[in-house]
Order: structure tokens, then sequence, then C-alpha cells
């Protein structure tokens, strides 16, 4: 490793808590609460290692209780049942909770976002009096019981039965076989009295597709109620402090009334009614209710993010190892250019998910601004694009928070694989979060759908001339990309630059935030054109749909993924143009352009295979990234300060010695 060059680290301060306001934006109140919280009960990181599962499951649960008699937990809920009814509050307040344990996350949001959100979002007023106020205080712990062995994220396919049965007024849910028990289901082991459990409703013979209802599954002393069968699923790999467990209906029976009957009631004589006449578009507009759940999940990953960059920075700092020959001192870490290669980029990654989460979390609020209600229904195009959003934002910030663990678990060396530094709980932990609420992948298929869906309807919408206009805009840009006609474009460009003021300027725009922002619209219209081009020309040549999608799959991927790409980076640029000029607006310029240029870096090849970038440029991205790492380096104490995460969730060994 070749010792860095020196003069490199002159000292910019940073105003560490206005940076620290910006980020907690208006729930900064909620936020503080929650390091309180999560400071006071410091232990439980500790307790994760030395007590036995039942024993953490125990202290888990306590923590959840206590933090549910703050208030914390219950700001998603009308006030009229003791909540805070605020949607927004809500989420900050779940978000800041991941900077600590994350079995007690997980916790919070099986009882008060998955069991809790269900039952208001799905359920009416008679089910909000019955139990949302008791819910909230902690006193009726329940479960989310939808998932399925062996249906998975197939939603509607699920196996378990919900049949009515008029004579008694009752339904009658059954598993039918293995493959249709709820499994993985958190809460549900140990400590859940109630289950909201997604099955088949069927009336009169007639099959309705899902539906939800509340089950009982335990009488008030924990004992298992009669035709309910429950396993524990035992160790995971992470996340012990959840109970998660499978469960088996035979013949059990509840009253009518516990069909959460929000979008379809059953009458009592066996007549089934809904306002939303398509089943597909019931089902969907059911689901799409329980968006938060996705939501909150996305913004713990990044959170957990925030701990690890934190520490590995903050080592980085402090760690010194080999110098220069002769000079007697050894150089700290940060100072060499591969480990700010290594961190830095990760730091700008890390607020640029945050701004895009505060974005998704702000259209939440926005979407369910009335508690229980959507809007109306002509905001069914914004619900589609909070769902979308939604997706691509909790995909892109789990799979952020995969990354980033074990990067800084591997930049703090032998350190890093202390358990006492946290970062094996950080990757046990989140690694089950790119599954959590829907798999990423599903999820980036999801945000494809919807993207085609509007490509498709503006195709419906275009007049004659419209639609001239695009076809030739798209010849144009084949002939462009088969004649290399904007590589050649590029290397004018590179050779002469507009402005030739310096040395620097044969780079001359890379820091532009438009151009890189038009180099990812660029990419992801590109991408997305395509991905419709092929699938239309498999389906009009008379292949079965399904095939056609499943050969297109990995384009349809890589179509969401820039999708997303490029709106985290608007949402970085939005946050900045807000911005008065200071010192933190120059820093975030810094991360921001650290994000775009890695994110242009990072997928070259596409962007040299279609001639959007030349070679002479593509090598000018990577030296810029290098220069950015450069102007971050001074600054990367105080913006991995500014994060917020509480000194004692640190926690850190490796970072006591030097009373950092």
């Amino acid at each position: 490793m070749d010792p860095p060059r020196r003069g490199n680290n002159r000292r910019m301060t940073l105003d560490v808590a206005s940076l620290t306001a910006l980020l907690d934006g208006d729930y900064a109140d909620v936020r503080t609460l929650v390091r309180e919280n999560l400071a006071e009960h410091a232990s439980i990181l500790s307790d994760a290692e030395e007590l036995s599962r039942d024993d953490f499951r125990q202290r888990v649960l306590d923590v959840v209780l206590m933090m549910a008699g703050t208030g914390q937990t219950g700001f998603g809920f009308p006030k009229e049942y003791g909540g805070g009814e605020d949607i927004g509050a809500s989420v900050a307040a779940f978000e800041t909770l991941a900077l600590g344990d994350l079995s007690v996350v997980t916790k919070v949001g099986v009882q008060f976002g998955l069991f809790g959100g269900a039952i208001l979002q799905l359920g009416t007023k008679a089910h909000h009096d019955a139990y949302l106020a008791d819910l909230i205080r902690g006193d009726l712990l329940g479960c989310f019981a939808m998932t399925e062995s062996g249906h998975g994220s197939n939603v509607q396919a699920l196996g378990t039965t919900a049949t009515y049965d008029a004579e008694t007024g009752e339904f009658v849910i059954d598993t039918p076989d293995d493959r249709a028990r709820k499994d993985y289901i958190g809460n549900a082991a140990l400590h859940a009295r109630v289950a909201v459990v997604f099955a088949q409703l069927v009336v009169a013979g007639e099959s309705h597709g899902v539906h939800a209802l509340v089950v009982p599954l335990r009488d008030e002393d924990g004992t298992v109620l009669p035709g309910i069968r429950i396993e524990d699923c035992g160790r995971k790999i992470g996340l012990n402090g959840v109970d998660n467990g499978r469960i088996w209906f035979d013949g059990v029976r509840v009253p009518r009334g516990n069909l959460l009957d929000r979008y379809a009631v059953v009458t009592e004589e066996g007549r089934y009614f809904s306002d939303i006449d398509n089943p597909d578009r019931r089902f969907f507009t059911m689901l799409g209710t329980l968006v938060q759940g996705r939501v909150c999940v996305g913004g713990a990953a990044i959170n957990a993010s925030k701990v690890a960059i934190t520490i590995a920075v903050k080592y980085a700092l402090q760690r010194r190892q080999f110098g220069s020959p002769g000079s007697g001192q050894e150089e700290l870490l940060l100072d060499y250019g591969q480990h700010q290669r290594r961190l830095l980029p990760l730091l700008a990654r890390t607020y640029a998910m945050h701004f895009a989460q505060e974005r998704v979390a702000a259209d939440l609020h926005k979407v369910f601004n009335r508690f229980g209600e959507v809007e109306a229904a002509d905001d069914e195009h914004e619900r589609r694009a909070l769902e979308a959003r939604a997706a691509g934002t909790k995909a892109l910030g789990t799979w952020h928070a995969s990354r980033t663990i074990q990067e800084c678990r591997e930049a703090c060396g032998g350190a890093g694989y202390l358990s006492v530094n946290r970062f094996d709980a950080l990757r046990a932990d989140t690694d089950v979060f790119t599954t959590f609420e829907g798999d990423n992948t599903i999820l980036l298929q999801l945000v494809a759908k919807g993207l085609l869906t509007d490509y498709k309807d503006s195709f419906e919408d275009m007049d004659q001339i419209g639609m001239v206009r695009f076809v030739a805009s798209a010849a144009v840009e084949t002939v462009l990309e088969r004649t290399n006609a904007r590589s050649i474009m590029e290397r004018l460009r590179d050779v002469v630059p507009l402005n030739r003021d310096s040395a620097d300027d044969a780079d001359e725009g890379l820091q532009d935030g438009a151009w890189q922002l038009g180099m990812l619209c660029g990419r992801e219209e590109h991408m997305l054109a395509g991905v419709a081009r092929r699938l239309k020309r498999g389906i009009d040549a008379g292949r079965d749909p399904a095939e056609v999608f499943s050969l297109c799959q990995d384009h349809v991927i890589g179509a969401a993924r820039a999708h997303v790409e490029r709106i985290v980076l608007e949402a970085f640029l939005d946050k900045l143009q807000a911005m008065d000029d200071s010192p933190e607006k120059d820093a975030l310029n810094h991360l921001c352009d650290l994000f775009a240029l890695t994110c242009i870096e990072s997928d070259r090849a596409w962007f040299l295979e279609h001639g959007r970038l030349s070679n002479a440029r593509a090598k000018a991205v990577t030296r810029r990234v290098n220069q950015v790492c450069r102007r971050v380096r001074p600054l990367a104490g105080d913006l991995v300060d500014a994060l917020g995460v509480p000194r004692e969730m640190l926690r850190a060994e490796l970072l006591e010695f030097s009373g950092s």
C-alpha cells in the first residue's frame, strides 16, 4: 500500500448540530425522544450476546412495552385511541429506533406497524374501538399472519381458507396442508394473543380472494386455543429477540364481525358485497394500504447503515498504519486513497438514501393523512406512485445496508470481527431486511410494472402527431448509438472543452447536477424503452407472455434499478436546492457529487456501450471520484457525527482507546 500524499487533510469546520437538524427534519423532537430512550436502554446491546434466547426475547418485549409507555410507538394511530395521529412522526420514530438493537425494531414493527396497521387500515370503527387502544398501550399483543411456507411473495395464492357458515354467523379458518401453514410470523411463537390472518374468503361456495380476519390465538394466561397449533421457528441468522413461529388452523371459528371489512362486507345471511368490483383491484387496494411497513423497513436499514459507517469512519480517523519511509510516523487509515474509496462513497450514498427515504415518508404522510382513509378515488395515481417509490427505496436501502455493513466490517480489520464492535449483530439482523416486506427483486419487478404501465399509457394517450414525434426521436437515438455519434460528441467535448481556463477543464461539467441527472435519466429512459420493445416483440410473435417476461427479467430489474437511482439523486438535488449557501451546503454538494459520479462509474460499461460516455470521459469520472473523496476526507468526522448516532449505540470498543 502506497503511503498517502500529505497536505490533503486541511480541516474545514462544519456546524454538526445544524446538519443533524437538517437530517432530522420536521421530526427532530421525535428523533431526540427515541435517541434518549435508546441511550437509557443501551445495555440491551450486550444482553443480545449474553442472555439465553428465551431471556433475550423477554428483554426485548420489556423494552418494547416500555417504549409503548412513552408514546413513541403510537404516533401513527388516531388520538381518540391514545395515538399521536401523525404518520410522519411514526416513521421517524421507527427509523431512529434502528440505531439500536434491531430485534426491538422488528418487534415494534410487528406489533404496531403490521398488526396494528392492518386493524387500522383494513378495519372499520368497530374494530378500532375493540382493539386499537389496547394494542397501542401494549396490553394486547398480536401478529400479522400473511406469509405461508408454500407461497412466499405470491399473496394472492395463499392456501389458508376462511369459509362463512351462515347458520352460525361464523367464519371457519382452516389450513388445508403444510404449504398453507403460516410461517416466519413474528410474535407468534410466544407473545401474540391475537393474529390478523390473511385467507381466501369463501362465501356461499364462491371464493372472493384474500381478505383479513382477526383470529384469537391464546387466552389471557398464554394458553394456545383449541384448533390452533403453533411451533417456534427456532434459531435464526439474526433477530433472535423476536419469537417467530408457524401457525396451523383446524376448523377455528370466529364471529362474522372479525372480518376486517373496510373493503368488503359479508351479510349475516351470507351475501358478499364490495364497492370495488374487480377482485384484482380490490386485492391490490387492500395491500396498498399496508405500504407503511415497507417504508419503515427501508428507513430502518438506512439507519443501521448510519451506525456502521459512523463506527468505520471514526475508526479510520484514529487507527494508524504504515507511513512514508523515514518519516517515523504512521498514517491514519482515512488518509489512504483506497480507504477513502472504500468508505466515503458509502457515506455519500447513506446521505442520499436518507433524503430519498425522507421523500417517501413525506409522500406516505400526504397520501394517508386522514387516519384509516385514503384521500379520494382520484388519488389512485398518487397512491400507485407511492407504492412504487416505497418498493424501490426499500430495495435499494436494504441492499445498501448489507453492502455498507460488510464493507465497514472489513475496513475495521480484526477489530470489526469482535462482537463488541456491533458489526456482527448489524450484519445478521439486517440481512433479512432484503426480504422483509417483499423480496427486493420482486419489489423491483413491481417498480418496473408501474413504469411499463405508465409507458403503455403514454402510447395510448398520444395522438397521431405525438406518436410520430415519439417514433422519430427514438429512431434518432438509435441512429446516434449505431453510428457512435454520441461517443464522437463526447470526444469532441473532451478535446475541445467549452472553456479552457485551467488544467481541469478537460473534466468540464462532471460536477454539474444537471449533467449527472441527465445521465441517469437517459439510462433509465433507454432501458425502459428497450424492455417495452422486447416485451412487445415477443408477445407480437405469439410467445407465452410469462415466458417473454422471464426472458426479459434481467432487463426489467435493470430498468427499475436505474429508475430508483435516478429518483434518489433527484431527492438529494432537491434538498440542496432548498438550502442556503453555507459550508454545510458545500459539504453536501461534495457528497451529492460523490453519489452521482459513483453511480455512473459503477455502470460505466453500460454508458460506454450505449455511447453516453467516451473512453476519456469515463476515465475522467474515475479521476473526479478520487478528487471528491479527497475533498470529503477532512469533513468525514463531522459528517458521520451529524448522522446523530448516540454514543451509547456506537458501543464499539475500538473507539474507546482514543476517547473518540
